[in-house]
């Protein structure tokens, strides 16, 4: 889908806003819900009815699974029953034609590819789903029994797209005792409006860079153009996937709900660790509670320890994408994690602190070729140029031209990807803040009605 909904979003949102505020409260979750399900069947007509599908399986297998509580093994039938379909679902969708081709090139086979559109969302709420069934098994939450209630929690249109992945234990008492505020309502629409600066304004912008650099010919760039690509990806996918969180949370607060942080400034970090603690910090937390703390986390054998890292971050990528340079992108991750427990991170510690900050820079910029580009041969031979291989040209004059153009751009990029923006603005006064929102608000409606470059990177995934 080419999701004009950002947009949209400006007309729609009044209007939602508007009613959920006049309704009596106990119907705010009907009319989140319905508002939800028009929201994304505004750009997906036919599969929201795969989203209304995983509603139903998974209220069912919650009601199944609490009502059987005491038997000995039909709450495992019901928590089986629901991941087995909900990853069935994820799998066909996803991954259909990578299985295929990778069939296909292991057998010397030639089954045709499905070419399935890959509903938007599917991989943020399906897990989103699966954690209140296994939360409910585990007897760590109470049985929905309201099932509007259950569908807006799926289906709430601010996180659904691109997350923060919400779990169900997270909103659980949100879901039918929330408070709305004035206050928190303002607080809700600054955070709003920051994220929208952050994908308009300063994504957008970057991403042009990335886009002219990637439609080049590899072997038509210079080293450093290599490298200012990969830079100007880094920056835009942040402030992408990072602005569209701030929004979700934003609108969150404005409806009364507070969803999780995402993002903590990550191109701070010092390590990989330290830099997944920060990145992307919901999809972390779920791995990490249910896959990874199952198989024994850490508290196991050195080699056991890293076979649970191998599997966690091998589909941690294979989540991100049918690929093998998703794969490869997921294992590099899984490796220097290996490196830094093992020894790395305790000879980093004995550096002065720029070392520390030039390693994870270093590694992670690599590691976005893989995830930047489509295929493996792709993020290979952009590699080569990255590092001088059959390059004889260390900077050329479309790089100077594209350094100078974007100069600008690229600065504020990086001022505000550290938090020192946000330790300025607690100086400023209040008037002077206000300001400073209206006109981000004025200028990124301006440039989305204007702006026919807008794409929201975490879609394809």
């Amino acid at each position: 889908m080419v999701f004009s909904s950002l947009l949209f979003l400006f007309i729609f949102l009044p209007l939602f806003l508007g009613i959920y505020f006049i309704v009596p409260k106990k119907l705010r979750n009907l009319i989140l819900f319905l508002a939800s399900l028009f929201f994304y069947a505004w750009g997906e007509p036919i599969y929201v009815l795969i989203m209304l599908f995983s509603t139903v399986l998974d209220y069912s297998c919650g009601y199944f699974i609490a009502h059987f509580r005491e038997h000995k093994w039909l709450p495992k039938l019901g928590l089986m029953v629901s991941i087995f379909t909900n990853l069935s679902l994820l799998g066909f969708f996803k991954y259909s034609d990578f299985f295929i081709t990778t069939l296909n090139g292991a057998l010397g086979t030639n089954l045709g590819l499905l070419k399935l559109a890959l509903p938007i969302g599917i991989s943020f709420y399906t897990f989103q789903t699966m954690s209140y069934t296994i939360d409910l098994y585990r007897q760590k939450i109470e049985v929905q029994k309201n099932i509007i209630s259950f569908g807006a929690y799926v289906a709430m249109f601010p996180q659904l797209i691109a997350g923060p992945i919400v779990t169900y234990a997270t909103v659980e008492k949100q879901l039918n005792h929330r408070i709305t505020t004035w206050e928190k309502f303002g607080l809700g629409s600054i955070r709003f409006i920051e994220g929208l600066g952050k994908k308009v304004l300063i994504a957008n912008n970057i991403g042009m860079l990335w886009e002219t650099i990637k439609a080049a010919a590899f072997s038509e760039l210079s080293l450093v153009g290599a490298w200012l690509g990969m830079i100007a990806f880094a920056l835009q996918l942040y402030f992408d996937f990072s602005g569209y969180s701030d929004m979700a949370v934003g609108l969150g607060y404005m409806m009364g709900f507070n969803f999780p942080e995402n993002f903590n400034y990550p191109y701070i970090s010092k390590s990989v660790s330290e830099f997944w603690r920060r990145w992307h910090i919901t999809l972390g937390s779920w791995f990490r509670e249910y896959v990874y703390f199952p198989m024994g986390g850490s508290r196991v054998s050195k080699p056991r320890f890293y076979f649970n890292l191998l599997v966690v971050w091998f589909l941690t990528g294979f989540w991100h994408g049918a690929g093998w340079n998703f794969i490869l992108w997921g294992l590099f991750f899984a490796f220097l994690m290996i490196l830094e427990r093992s020894f790395l991170l305790k000879a980093l510690e004995k550096l002065p602190s720029f070392f520390s900050h030039f390693y994870l820079l270093l590694v992670v910029l690599i590691s976005w070729v893989f995830f930047s580009l489509d295929t493996l041969e792709q993020a290979l031979d952009y590699l080569k140029v990255m590092f001088g291989i059959g390059v004889d040209v260390f900077i050329n004059t479309s790089t100077l031209y594209q350094i100078n153009n974007y100069a600008l751009i690229l600065l504020v990029s990086i001022l505000f990807a550290t938090p020192l923006m946000s330790r300025l603005k607690k100086r400023l006064n209040a008037s002077i803040l206000s300001v400073f929102y209206l006109a981000v608000l004025v200028l990124s409606t301006a440039y989305l009605v204007d702006s026919t470059f807008n794409p929201f990177l975490y879609f394809r995934f």
